[in-house]
Order: C-alpha cells, then structure tokens, then sequence
C-alpha cells in the first residue's frame, strides 16, 4: 500500500514523527479548505451538499491509500460540475452514482491496460482550452446563487443558460448580493494580510455570521443558506440543512431517478449512462495526472500513473455505495496541501477524517453557510481555474495553429462539452502534428565537399540523405523528391537513412513503391545507415537484400563501396 510505503520511507529517513507530525497538520488545512468546497461543488452538480462531504470522506481516504501519488488529494472537482449537473438532470441522483461507479470500473481498466502514460499525450492547448470553457461555464453557473436569481431550472445549453440568468435579473435579491460580495472581498484581500489561516475559513465564517446577525436585527434581510435550501429526512421528521451522521452504505441504483423514484438496475440503464461514465473517467483521468504531475513538481517525487488511475477508479467505485458523486484529484487542495508540509499519503487520509469529524459535529452549524457566500467561493475558483491571463499570453507567444486549436477547444466546450472539445482538439493537434513532421522530414542530394564524400561518387550514382520520420503525411512528400529525379545513366541510388528515427507502415509502403519504380528503370536502390526502428520494421516487413535491386547496410562506408562497385560492372545484374 502507498501509505505503508510512504510512512516505512518516512521511519528510515529518521523523521517519521515529525513526519506524521506535518501530515497530520497538513490534511487539517486541507479538511479546511475541502469542507465548504465539497459542499459548494454538490450544490452547483445539482445534488445535496452532503453528497460532495461524503465524495470527500470516502474517495479522498480510499484514493490516499490506493493512488500513484504521496501528496494528491482527492475529492469533488469544479471541472466535474459541468459534466455532472447535465446527468443529475437528465438520470437523477441515481443515475449520477451509477455513472460514477461506471466510470471508476473504466478508470480501473485504464490503469490495468498502461495507459495512464498516454495522458501526456493530450496536447497542452486541448488541456488549456478545455479547462478554460470548464471554468466559464462554472462561474456562470454560480451568478444564480451569487445574486439570489430566482429560476426553476437551468436550461442544458450555455447560451440557454445565459438568457435565463439574464431574464432573471429583476428578481435579484440584495441580501444574497451583499452577502456574496462580501464573501469575494474577504477571499480577495485576506491571503494578502494572512497566509497561514485559509482564506475561505474566515470568509464563510464570517459571512455566515454577518447574515445571521443581520437576519436577526432586521427580519426581512433573509440571506439563503444551506438549512433554507436542503433538508433530510431524520425517522418521521424533515429536518433543514444537512444529516449528522456519517456516510451510510446503499445500493446507488435506489436512490431516486429524474422523477423522483427510484432506478432499476438494469442493462438499458447502463447503456444510457455509458456516455457520461466515459466523460466523468476521461476528465477524472485527465485531471488527476495532471495535478499528480503537479505534485511531483513541487515536492521532486515522481508519481505511479497507471496506479494512480487504479486507486482513482476503485475510489469512484467505493464511493457511490455511500452516496458520493464523482471524484478525482484536486489540483488546488493538492497544492495547499504540499504547501502545507505533507509528505505523506496520511495528510490526504487526515483530511478526510477531518472532513468526517466536521460533518459529525458541526453539521447543524454547516446549514448556516449563505448560498452565496459557497457561489462566491466557486466563482473565484473558476476565475482562477481559467487563468485567463496564462490563455492570453499562450495565445500571444504559440504558433498560430495550436492558437486555433485553443479557441476551438474553448468554444466547443462551451457550446457542447468537454468529449466533443477534447476529441475535436486531439484530432486536430493530430493533424497539426502531422503537417510539422512533414515540414520537417524531406531529402535533400548530397554532392561534393560533404563531409560523407571522403572521395567524389562515380557517374552514375546519386546520394541522397533523408531526414525526419518517414510516416503517413511526410513518406510521400519525401519519396517524390527521389521518384523526379533524371533517370538517363542513372545506375545507383544511395539512401541515408541515419536521421530517420521512425518508419511506419505508410512509410513502408511509399519507400517501396520508390524502390520498385527505380528498378523498373534499371536503378540499384541502397539503404544506408538504416538501425533502429527502421531497421525492425524492414525485418517485420520481409525486406532481404536483392541481387541488382535493393541493398540494406547499417553503416554508410559499406553502403557507398557497394554502389562504386555496383556501376564498375558492366551488367548490373552481375552484382
């Protein structure tokens, strides 16, 4: 287990109580930050807050012991609300669970199958470009509550979503505008006097105080708070705010659907949320190696990716069977909590059993948080998940094609969602990547005075060096500059192959039908300096040398006294 591991390294650096010491300390910051997150971050999913404590407690201890990473924490995330919220509208509260334990069996297999290197593969202005459409979307979600808007239901559309808030406006209620604003002010100012105490602590505290005392002195300032929006059942009694104990086991397919009852388990149910399980695995991925590689960053470890994505994916397992939405690791709370001085898999653990305590005892004082004040504190996530003044300079400085793929990662995610940019962003990076290679594979005739020639060819043979990988979108480009060539008393064609590092089939396929068009004209093809990847693929491919045809040399000096010998013979076919 990570956590044995990392506490066993702990003990024989000789620092293991101070060790523990830290960690302890560290996941009680974090406890502090993550405890009105995860509620703030079920709210704007569509479900109860305390689904996002229970997403907290489970995932983040299951997930701390399980995962590739010592210092990641893991938990409810702002990128998942714009996927979630869609799902708990269209399936319910059940169909959300069951999406998520599907989506942490094919976060499981990911893990299994080695992929959770490919990853990295995900070109940066995709990540860049999908994580700032995340965050707009996000901050405009949380205007409703920001402003105390009064509206049935969220539109699925973001320009839908937009005109309702719009047309809500006249409902404002300056209560809640007051109260969010002063939540922002405080989140904005306070890290500047005082690092050490985190800044949403005093700034929910107090708003929650601020409201309360003015809810008494004057009766019509009626703030909205968890207790005036949630309530659970307790026996035969609706209580407000949220339940005091602790996250209870059930089956996620009874708990109620769109209509409000309960799901059937059931294959056409799994097909339906098949889709939003692949979203929530491929963002839960995504999100936290990126953040594990942040960690690694900030402390010179070096996390275990694919097992990161197995102790991911058995936490989004765990944890619906406890009420828990959709999980992964947390950038910002990781960062808080390396700063903190974790060193460990137990500040993660500690964090979640800070979270626990939190929801046992103070969880009828947790009702009193305003609605806006937790709006307030997702709005500033989202302005600086977005990073907006990161996305200008990118869009400054990069070339103009990976610019584009940006803005239309950006705009698709807005528009649709994160599947429909990410797919559309990997294809065309793919494709960007593509015409580089081709820009820069190509052939270019050798002559005399290059450092190759220790003495000038004979007539009759040409050489030729090939640079860059030979794949699909460079092989033609390169192999036509070879296939125009003047054929008259051409007897040898010598290929440098040293500065290809790659071939694949479609390379393959192009050199061949040079070979062959060479030879029906009579010219000797010969494959210098050929190692490596080329060298195996000629192999897999059947490539053997043929007598007056085709010659394949590892070194250049065999290469070239191979073809001055080939062309001092009088009958070609004789060598």
């Amino acid at each position: 287990m990570l956590l044995a591991t990392a506490l066993r390294a702990s003990w024989r650096e000789g620092h293991a109580w101070s060790g523990i010491r830290a960690d302890l300390l560290a996941g009680v910051v974090v406890g502090v930050v993550a405890l009105p997150l995860s509620m703030a971050l079920a709210i704007a999913s569509g479900v109860a807050p305390q689904h996002g404590l229970y997403t907290a407690i489970v995932a983040g201890a299951l997930i701390a012991v399980l995962g590739g990473s010592r210092v990641q924490v893991s938990g409810p995330t702002a990128a998942f609300v714009v996927i979630l919220a869609p799902i708990v509208a269209h399936h319910g509260l059940g169909g959300l669970l069951v999406a998520t334990l599907l989506a942490g069996v094919l976060l499981v297999a990911m893990g299994l199958s080695g992929l959770g290197q490919f990853i990295e593969f995900v070109p940066y202005p995709v990540t860049t470009g999908f994580t700032a459409g995340i965050a707009v979307v996000l901050g405009t979600l949380q205007l409703k509550d920001l402003l105390g808007l009064s509206v049935d239901a969220m539109p699925e559309t973001f320009a839908e979503k937009v005109g309702v808030l719009l047309h809500a406006l006249p409902t404002l209620r300056a209560p809640d505008v007051a109260v969010g604003l002063l939540t922002l002010a405080v989140l904005l100012l306070w890290p500047r006097l005082e690092r050490r105490v985190p800044a949403p602590l005093v700034a929910l505290v107090l708003a929650a105080v601020v409201a309360f005392a003015l809810s008494r002195w004057r009766p019509d300032f009626d703030a909205a708070t968890i207790a005036t929006r949630f309530s659970h059942d307790e026996g035969d009694v609706r209580r407000p705010g949220i339940p005091r104990h602790p996250p209870l086991p059930l089956l996620p397919w009874h708990l109620p659907g769109p209509n409000g009852t309960p799901l059937e388990l059931s294959l056409e149910l799994v097909r339906a949320l098949l889709p939003a399980a692949f979203a929530i695995a491929a963002l839960g991925a995504i999100e936290s190696l990126l953040s594990a590689v942040v960690a690694d960053g900030m402390t010179g470890g070096r996390h275990d990716p694919n097992g990161e994505l197995v102790g991911q994916g058995i936490g989004n397992i765990v944890t619906p069977f406890f009420g828990g939405i959709a999980a992964t690791g947390a950038l910002a709370r990781t960062a808080t909590n390396v700063r903190s001085g974790a060193r460990s898999p137990l500040a993660a653990l500690a964090h979640a059993v800070f979270v626990l305590a939190a929801v046992l005892a103070l969880a009828p004082a947790l009702g009193y948080l305003p609605m806006a004040s937790l709006a307030a504190l997702l709005l500033l996530v989202a302005w600086n998940m977005g990073e907006a003044r990161h996305v200008l300079h990118i869009l400054r400085v990069a070339p103009r094609g990976d610019a584009v793929i940006l803005l239309l990662c950006f705009g698709l995610t807005i528009v649709f969602d994160m599947v429909v940019s990410v797919t559309a962003g990997v294809v065309l990076s793919s494709f960007l990547f593509m015409r580089r290679m081709a820009e820069v594979s190509g052939v270019r005739l050798v002559t005399e005075g290059h450092p190759s020639l220790r003495e000038p060819l004979p007539r009759g043979v040409l050489f030729y060096e090939v640079a860059g990988p030979l794949f699909f979108g460079a092989a033609q480009k390169a192999m036509t500059a070879i296939e125009s060539v003047e054929r008259r008393g051409l007897r040898v064609v010598v290929l440098d192959m040293r500065a290809v590092p790659a071939i694949d089939a479609t390379g393959l396929v192009a050199l061949e039908c040079l070979v062959k068009t060479l030879n029906g004209a009579g010219v000797k093809v010969i494959l210098a300096s050929v190692a490596g990847q080329p060298l195996h693929a000629f192999a897999r491919a059947g490539w053997r040398n043929r007598k007056g045809r085709l010659r394949i040399f590892q070194t250049l000096d065999k290469a070239l006294e191979r073809a001055r010998a080939h062309v001092a013979v009088p009958d070609p076919e004789a060598s």
